[in-house]
């Protein structure tokens, strides 16, 4: 099911999804996690967005990274995926958008249900 979910400060829902999906899973504000990846880019010489970055931010946080089965990878949306893990934290790559989903549920700023992921992190 879809949560309307929006941590950031100034109420803005464009170019954060990253920090919006990482701040629900870990259970940060919006400063914390961009800060916390603000760091983490210093320390890898890239964006804080970048994929590398926010992955190796969630590592260091007890996530594990993830891939989906190819069984079909253009009709396994995030709802799809949601049902499929009613229990546990998620942080689901799509193809330019983070979300996460947690017990079930996707928190985002609109209803990307019908989005396909990527790949995903766990929380271990």
């Amino acid at each position: 099911m879809y949560v309307y979910y929006n941590p950031s400060p100034s109420g803005r829902n464009v170019g954060d999804c990253t920090v919006r999906a990482i701040s629900k899973a870990l259970g940060q504000d919006w400063e914390q996690t961009y800060t916390g990846l603000a760091v983490e880019g210093y320390l890898l010489n890239d964006m804080p967005s970048s994929n590398v970055v926010w992955g190796s931010y969630l590592k260091s946080h007890g996530f594990k990274r993830q891939i989906l089965p190819d069984d079909c990878h253009d009709c396994y949306s995030v709802a799809d995926f949601a049902a499929d893990h009613p229990r546990g934290t998620y942080i689901l790559a799509l193809s330019g958008h983070v979300v996460c989903v947690e017990d079930g549920n996707w928190f985002d700023t609109w209803n990307s249900g019908n989005e396909i992921p990527l790949y995903y992190w766990e929380r271990t």
